[in-house]
């Protein structure tokens, strides 16, 4: 009778566990659905925010063509000598123009040989029309600036403005007296001006590009860490759940305070699980050697495993050591699912330039394809901190992992 009463307690603490523990995963839920939304909500006012619209291309030169109507209007009221040839010339500086404009956005095209033939060719139809004609045909001058401030960047810039903006002087002095000599000025501005702008604009795309494709990268980095930390902690809590299940069956037709034991040991282990899932998701998970190498040792023992720690060295620092729980965590977790070992040998030693991590056991080994997503991942972390993580059959038998990282500066804890 007393057994029964102490076996209805122990259920009902197991179930008001449980109770708990449900209400613990709902929180969990909750907070994860709540950070999912906010982090929606950001995307969406980054993404209204930062619409700036598509970058700037050849039509936004086109507009500068209406400074050609004069000289249209000359021809049109019969005001030009010789109108068929100015009318041909007229056509063909539009056309060169226009040209110009819509390869001047593109490096590739802005560079090429007949981009740059273009802008020698509209360069000396201006010379001809302007010298031959005056008045208006020397707006010309100010639209070959633009032209040649769209097409010509860099240190070359300054040395072929100048000289547009001495010839467009000379050649208006020449046709309109002093008065022409404010299209050499117009000329150095649209030249300079076109230049700049542009030269912003495509700075300021490239700027944008290169934000996003980091926003993109750290997007990747944040979902390969979370992908990680997930496999690692759910991959040893459920481990450990299941060997802890495994031992409370065997243990409860024996001896029924072993076995509740056992079930205090899986709630732990749960609000435990909870709790680092949490760390996860907020991204300030760290691990530690000495409290995953006491899990591990838990662990292995529980499973009936035999395990061995050996420590000697200097004390660790935060980074290295936080590195090497993780090992710890990924291969005590494939010693109990897949080696069937009865011995596990974990051994950390360190010196002044390396810290080195064994761990060895006596099983058939965790398989004979290559290394799970777990101990890839755990190498790549490693391989980012300078350091390097190797896998394989053990000399003699069993399977062996072997850690190393070089020491950091940082201040060491102890380890």
């Amino acid at each position: 009778m007393a057994r029964r009463n102490r076996f209805s307690c122990r259920m009902h603490e197991w179930q008001e566990a449980r109770t708990r523990w449900k209400a613990d995963r709902d929180e969990w839920k909750a907070d994860y659905k709540r950070t999912k939304a906010d982090w929606r909500a950001g995307r969406r006012i980054r993404k209204d925010i930062e619409h700036l619209g598509p970058p700037p291309s050849g039509f936004a030169l086109l507009p500068w063509l209406l400074m050609g109507l004069g000289s249209l209007s000359h021809l049109l009221q019969g005001k030009t000598a010789n109108p068929w040839i100015g009318g041909i010339g007229l056509l063909l500086f539009n056309s060169l123009y226009v040209f110009l404009a819509f390869r001047a956005f593109n490096k590739h095209t802005r560079e090429a040989r007949a981009t740059r033939i273009g802008l020698v060719v509209l360069g000396l139809l201006t010379v001809g029309l302007a010298g031959s004609y005056g008045g208006s045909w020397l707006l010309f001058f100010p639209l070959l600036g633009l032209a040649a401030g769209a097409i010509v960047r860099g240190r070359g810039l300054g040395p072929l403005s100048l000289a547009l903006s001495v010839l467009a002087g000379v050649i208006g002095a020449y046709r309109d007296g002093w008065s022409g000599l404010n299209v050499a000025y117009g000329t150095f501005l649209s030249t300079m001006v076109t230049a700049a702008i542009l030269s912003l604009s495509e700075a300021v795309h490239e700027l944008r590009e290169t934000r996003e494709e980091l926003a993109r990268t750290a997007v990747e980095k944040e979902r390969l860490r979370f992908s990680r930390d997930l496999h690692d902690l759910l991959g040893h809590t459920l481990s450990v759940i299941v060997v802890k299940a495994e031992a409370t069956r065997r243990l409860a037709p024996r001896d029924l305070d072993a076995a509740l034991g056992q079930v205090s040991d899986i709630e732990s282990v749960g609000r435990q699980a909870l709790t680092e899932i949490r760390e996860a998701v907020t991204g300030y998970r760290e691990g530690s050697l000495a409290t995953e190498l006491d899990r591990a040792r838990d662990l292995l023992g529980a499973a009936g495993i035999e395990a061995v720690v050996r420590q000697s060295g200097p004390p660790l620092a935060p980074e290295t050591a936080t590195l090497l729980g993780w090992v710890v965590r990924e291969s005590a977790t494939n010693v109990v699912r897949h080696s069937g070992a009865a011995r596990c040998d974990i051994e950390v030693t360190g010196t002044a330039e390396r810290t080195r991590l064994t761990i060895t056991d006596d099983g058939r080994g965790t398989g004979e394809g290559p290394p799970g997503s777990g101990l890839k991942g755990l190498a790549e972390r490693l391989a980012a901190a300078g350091g390097s993580l190797e896998s394989g059959p053990a000399p003699r038998t069993g399977f062996r992992v072997t850690a190393e990282l070089p020491v950091t500066e940082t201040d060491p804890v102890p380890a």
